[in-house]
């Protein structure tokens, strides 16, 4: 059936959206990278930081999608949990999660503990 849709369609068309898919694998691959570079040293984290970035516009934008929708969502709530996220962006809790915790390790978010619950929040001092 797959097959069937793409010879009916032009060359270019589908041209088209291998590269939008590779784009997107792209953005996905250069975030895993990112991930790796700074996740490997979790033990050496409380004297390494990492360099603090804003959430301004431009960063925004420049995310992939599925970060940048959990982004805005920070951006609205100021402080909540995965779970709160969660319940705005209709995805879920464990999915929002894994996409916070990559927010901070990029640098654009902070999380802390209280008790059980982890809350994730952007920095007002770093981001003016």
């Amino acid at each position: 059936m797959i097959r069937n849709e793409l010879t009916n369609k032009k060359p270019s068309s589908i041209l088209e959206k291998i590269e939008e898919s590779l784009e997107k694998l792209n953005d996905k691959i250069e975030i895993m990278i990112e991930i790796q570079k700074n996740g490997n040293d979790h033990n050496q984290k409380a004297s390494l930081s990492l360099p603090d970035a804003s959430l301004d516009v431009m960063t925004l934008l420049s995310m992939p999608d599925h970060l940048r929708k959990t982004a805005m969502a920070i951006c609205r709530c100021s402080r909540a949990t995965a779970e709160e996220i969660a319940e705005q962006t209709k995805r879920a809790r464990a999915v929002e999660s894994a996409y916070l915790n990559q927010l901070v390790i990029m640098g654009y978010l902070k999380k802390e503990r209280k008790g059980r619950k982890a809350y994730f929040f952007i920095d007002k001092e770093t981001q003016s």
